[in-house]
């Protein structure tokens, strides 16, 4: 057990240790389990059973414990105002109202809502009343923090913003942070650890750089992509590789493959590919590739539908698994 407290989940398919201070993201798709696990660790009703141990005590379901936790689906107390929904962790603690007010005004300030401090939340936007509910987790200051895909509802500037932001101030709780989310960006923006999940089960934890580069089943290389890695079958083996790791330069790939162009999908400063490789025994109903650019700098009709190219990727980028 860790100087500043650590909790262990026991079970039979899985056992795991978060630590205080980090943030550990807990990734997978829908249905994966995650927010059964966000419950179990809030000590509400999950599927999930076995024993949680906090500063080395079990905890039993039942138990108080120091866990605020923040869902998808925002809770406020709609006759309060947007101030008394912050502050209503704070009331019954021994801290002068100057206290009170300086925390409240600082997390709202940090989440964009200081200047609705005196509407109630049926006055707001449901990305607002979502900043709300995770101020009111912040200002609980709770030993465990626990929080199920809490920017989902937000708009992609504003989430990005806060995701950053968000970061530090965890730090500072020096509480044990669980960050439930489907997106392998926010492992790679927020995350201390990572802790893959897929149908209720622990399929790999980790830095997540680490486990970005040497995922341990073709599972864990899928939820870490996005979008989906591609793969082709050699033999007994499943052969992946993920979409931004092919490119159109031999220099810089040493394996070459035959492309046939799908249709493409702009995105700003980068084009995502849809094809199909006709050199390789592939399960899937299509590839994708990350190129950088518009692509309105290539020439032709190269990257019309129909259209065929050889793309590269190099053998230290591919990931070989069982296909078992």
């Amino acid at each position: 057990m860790g100087e500043k407290g650590d909790q262990q989940i026991e079970r039979a398919a899985f056992d795991h240790e978060f630590r205080a201070g980090q943030v550990c993201v807990v990734l997978g798709g829908n249905r994966a389990g995650k927010t059964d696990l966000c419950r179990y660790l809030a000590g509400l009703p999950s599927k999930f059973s076995g024993s949680t141990r906090l500063d080395g005590q079990i905890l039993s379901p039942g138990d108080r414990r120091s866990v605020a936790m923040v869902f998808q689906a925002f809770v406020n107390y709609p006759n309060l105002t947007v101030f008394e929904n912050i502050a209503a962790p704070l009331q019954h603690r021994d801290i002068k109202k100057s206290e009170v007010s300086t925390k409240v005004r600082r997390y709202a300030e940090m989440l964009g809502i200081a200047d609705f401090l005196e509407r109630t939340p049926g006055e707001l936007s449901g990305g607002q009343q979502q900043r709300v509910a995770i101020a009111r987790a912040l200002a609980k200051e709770p030993r465990v923090l626990v929080l199920d895909e809490p920017l989902v509802n937000l708009d992609f500037k504003l989430r990005e913003r806060l995701s950053r932001e968000l970061i530090e101030l965890l730090k500072e709780t020096e509480a044990i942070v669980v960050y439930a989310s489907s997106d392998p960006r926010d492992a790679y923006l927020m995350g201390d650890e990572v802790l893959l999940m897929d149908a209720g089960t622990k399929l790999q934890s980790g830095k997540p750089m680490t486990v970005y580069r040497e995922p341990n089943s073709y599972r864990s290389l899928a939820i870490t992509s996005d979008p989906q890695a591609n793969y082709w079958r050699d033999g007994p083996d499943t052969l992946a590789v993920r979409p931004e790791h092919i490119s159109l330069d031999g220099d810089g790939g040493d394996i070459g493959i035959d492309f046939e162009v799908l249709g493409i999908e702009r995105s700003g400063a980068k084009t995502l590919v849809f094809g199909l490789p006709t050199d390789r025994e592939c399960p899937q109903d299509h590839w994708a590739i990350w190129l950088p650019g518009s692509l309105q700098q290539f020439p032709g009709n190269e990257w019309q539908e129909g259209a065929h190219r050889r793309v590269y990727l190099r053998g230290a980028d591919v990931h070989r698994f069982d296909s078992k």
